[in-house]
Formats: C-alpha cells, sequence, structure tokens
C-alpha cells in the first residue's frame, strides 16, 4: 500500500472578505459565513475553529478538515525602553522578517510597521534591510499575519480600552508595490470593520517611487500615502535610491498628483526624507526641496540617518537636522522631525534586516566590498 498524504488546507487568516465569501460559497455555506470568522480571526485573534461557538458543529469540524488560520511563528519579541517593541516572525522558507510597533501621544496612538517582502530588490545606499538582499514577496496571510501577531500580544493588549494597532504604515522590509497583489487584500483587512476597522487615512503605504503601481493604487484603493524621497534633485536621487534612474523625480510627483486627485479629499502625501551628514542637509537642498514641492499638497518628515554598520553615511547633529527644518520653515514648508524610536532594539527607521536567503547575492557582495575596502 502506498500512503496518502491529507490535503493541503485553506489558510484564512490573509483572506480578504470577497475571497473569503467566496471560499464559503464553495464548499456550500452562506456568504455571512464570512463575516462571523473573520470576527473570529481579526477580532479576537482565534486560531481554533472549535472555539468559533456561533458555527454550527458540523460547520466547526468541516473546517476543521479544510481549512486553517495559520499566522506566522514569533521567534522573538522584544520591548525598547522607550516603548517600541519588535518582534522577528518567521515565515514559510525559514526566513525571518520584522515587524515594529510604535507607540506616541502617551500611548493613545499605536503605529505598526510592517514588512511585505522578505528583503528587499531596491538596494537603496542608505537603508540596511537593502543590503540583505531579496528573497521573495510575503504572502498576504504573511502580511496581515503581522497585525494578527501584534494585536494578540499580551503586552499590545495591556490597554483593553482601545485597540493595540491604531495604525499601520506599509515601511517595513520590501516594497510594498513591487509585492502588489499581495499587500492589497492585506490593506484591505486592516480597513474592513470585521477585521481591524481602521481609517484609510490611519493606513499608509510608503514607496520608494513604483510610478505605475501608484497609479494602479489610486483606482483600487485610497489609502495614505507616502514617498520615500530623500533627495530633490536626480543626480543625488539616483544614487541614493536607484530607482529614479527609472522614475524620476518629475514622473514620480506627477503621480503624486493623480493619486491625490483620485482620492476626492483634502489629503496630503507624506514626503519621507533621510537626512544623512553632508549629503542632503545643507541648506541649497532644502531650497531645492521647498521648490520641487511647491505645487504638491503635501507634509514632509525629517527623519534623521539611522546608522549601521560600513554603510559608508554619517548621522547628522541634531543641530543641524533643526537648520534644516527651519529653511524649509522658512520656505513655507512645515517638516516636523521623527523621533529615533527602538534603537536599542535595533528597530529605528531603516534598520529593519531579518534574516533572508539572499537569492540575489547582493548581501555578499556588499560583505565582500566591506573586506575589501578594510584590507
Amino acid at each position: 500500500m502506498t500512503a496518502t498524504t491529507a490535503p493541503e488546507r485553506t489558510n484564512l487568516l490573509g483572506m480578504p472578505r470577497e475571497q473569503l465569501e467566496a471560499f464559503f460559497v464553495s464548499i456550500g455555506e452562506k456568504k455571512f459565513r464570512a463575516t462571523q470568522v473573520m470576527k473570529w480571526i481579526h477580532h479576537e485573534g482565534c486560531d481554533d475553529f472549535s472555539a468559533m461557538t456561533n458555527l454550527s458543529k458540523a460547520l466547526r469540524a468541516r473546517l476543521e478538515e479544510t481549512a486553517e488560520i495559520r499566522g506566522p511563528k514569533v521567534v522573538y519579541e522584544g520591548s525598547s525602553s522607550d516603548g517600541t517593541r519588535k518582534w522577528v516572525v518567521e515565515v514559510e522558507d525559514g526566513s525571518y522578517v520584522e515587524t515594529v510597533l510604535i507607540p506616541a501621544d502617551g500611548g493613545k496612538r499605536r503605529t505598526l510597521c510592517v514588512s511585505s517582502q522578505v528583503g528587499c530588490s531596491l538596494d537603496c545606499s542608505f537603508c540596511s534591510t537593502g543590503k540583505q538582499g531579496f528573497q521573495r514577496n510575503l504572502t498576504s496571510a504573511e502580511i496581515i499575519g503581522q497585525v494578527w501577531v501584534a494585536s494578540r500580544s499580551a503586552e499590545a493588549n495591556r490597554d483593553t480600552a482601545q485597540r493595540p494597532v491604531t495604525n499601520v504604515v506599509m515601511m517595513g522590509m520590501g516594497e510594498p508595490l513591487l509585492n502588489y497583489d499581495n499587500v492589497l487584500p492585506a490593506m484591505k483587512l486592516m480597513l474592513d470593520d470585521s477585521a481591524y476597522g481602521l481609517s484609510k487615512r490611519r493606513v499608509t503605504l510608503s514607496t520608494s517611487g513604483v510610478v505605475p503601481m501608484i497609479d494602479r493604487l489610486g483606482d483600487d484603493l485610497d489609502v495614505s500615502l507616502a514617498i520615500s524621497l530623500h533627495a530633490a534633485n536626480d543626480e543625488l536621487r539616483n544614487e541614493l535610491v536607484p530607482l529614479n534612474r527609472k522614475y524620476n523625480i518629475r514622473t514620480l510627483l506627477d503621480s503624486c498628483q493623480r493619486y491625490l486627485q483620485k482620492c476626492g479629499d483634502a489629503r496630503l502625501v507624506t514626503i519621507e526624507y533621510t537626512v544623512i551628514k553632508g549629503i542632503n542637509d545643507q541648506q541649497e537642498h532644502a531650497r531645492q526641496l521647498a521648490e520641487l514641492l511647491k505645487e504638491l499638497p503635501c507634509k514632509i518628515n525629517l527623519i534623521p540617518f539611522n546608522p549601521f554598520p560600513h554603510s559608508g553615511y554619517e548621522k547628522p547633529s541634531r543641530n543641524q537636522v533643526v537648520r534644516f527644518q527651519t529653511w524649509l520653515y522658512e520656505l513655507g514648508h512645515t517638516a516636523p522631525i521623527r523621533s529615533t524610536r527602538g534603537d536599542d532594539i535595533d528597530a529605528a527607521c531603516g534598520q529593519l534586516v531579518g534574516r533572508v536567503k539572499d537569492r540575489t547575492k547582493r548581501h555578499e557582495r556588499y560583505i565582500q566590498s566591506i573586506q575589501i575596502d578594510a584590507d
């Protein structure tokens, strides 16, 4: 006799409403079962069908046979002295990705920074994640699974008077618009009242500038948009963000204007600008930035560079960042300085690295270049 393997069960964790409704119809059930199960999964953090008491025993038994609720495995959970929390989770191929929860306003706002890829293919020169190479896209279950893990955390839930996660930013490992087909259903779950019920203004997608996909996102879902700009001229941005060689600054900002028009409300684009000592922190850079953004409804977030080994870049002084902020203010732009959070657990912006089985060999080449420089 030959051994038979059990049929693979369907993971329901990453299914948005329409997909979950189709699943229940496919097994002969009514669509409303999707709402019931979504609430169990995302409101209650439940991964046990037998605990879903408003489902019939027969349906629970059938779900046990045909489906599962499988989130990523937590391999590390750490707390920073400033209240920031970081989770390292293991995904299907054994790689690790990282997600970070950042409290603010006395804990009233809790922003979760979510990863979309194992590693990153874009290789921005100032980002530690980019030096790890790229393995693959995360599935929708692995993306929303990070929100699920944070929401289930006993520490995150210590204040039961409010949601454990109030805001989500797709700013973790990877470029979310290069994993569009999995990011979109995950964001739909973030917005759905039967899942996490976040408003469109509290879910932010950050991109380095994949212009065609910005246009597509505007057709599908009007969440908040953040642009990783970091330079005010193409020559410098080509060095910092290599994607700029394909979609230059003017092309990128034109796509932002189209996106805002599709949103149809008084929305702002967030411009992310990492301030790097001696690279993009001078008064001329502030003038160029102010001129560049004068027609775009936007706000500028200044992010002091977070050093990592052998990056070749240095963190600017606090005084220099404040000077840069003042120059922008005098030119008509508000530019808050983002506080550096989670340094002691390597959770600060640009420091997420995980563990990547680097099929691009970029990390290997990066290490070799470091060794050559050292010699």
